[in-house]
């Protein structure tokens, strides 16, 4: 049974910097794509960041040069460290997972199968 644990998510001012971790398990980590999606109040589920098992990343033009998207295989984590933070980051983030075959244009899609229970991002000005 896969299971995908959000951690790390808080309040912080403009500017500030967190970072989300995914705990995986349930599966061989390596034999799907790892993502994070976001969604707020009132607004759709944008994909923020993918990467595969061989490390290759894509961000949303959004996030791009802000946040990193990375995974320790050994641990089955994925991780985001979110820098230079917006007011318009608050969201709550999930970690998903699938086969890498359901990316769109890079990011995760609202077809992956396996999410987690979200944590929640707060940025004030």
């Amino acid at each position: 049974q896969v299971q995908l644990v959000e951690s790390g998510g808080g309040s912080v001012q403009s500017g500030g910097s967190l970072r989300l971790s995914c705990a995986a398990s349930g599966y061989t980590y390596s034999s799907y794509c790892m993502g994070w999606f976001r969604q707020a109040p009132g607004k759709e589920r944008e994909g923020v960041a993918a990467i595969d098992s061989d490390g290759s990343t894509s961000y949303a033009d959004s996030v791009k040069g802000r946040f990193t998207i990375s995974q320790d295989n050994a641990k089955n984590t994925l991780y985001l460290q979110m820098n230079s933070l917006k007011p318009e980051d608050t969201a709550m983030y999930y970690c998903a997972a699938d086969i890498c075959g359901l990316l769109l244009h890079g990011l995760p899609s609202a077809d992956f199968g396996y999410w987690g229970q979200g944590t929640q991002v707060t940025v004030s000005s």
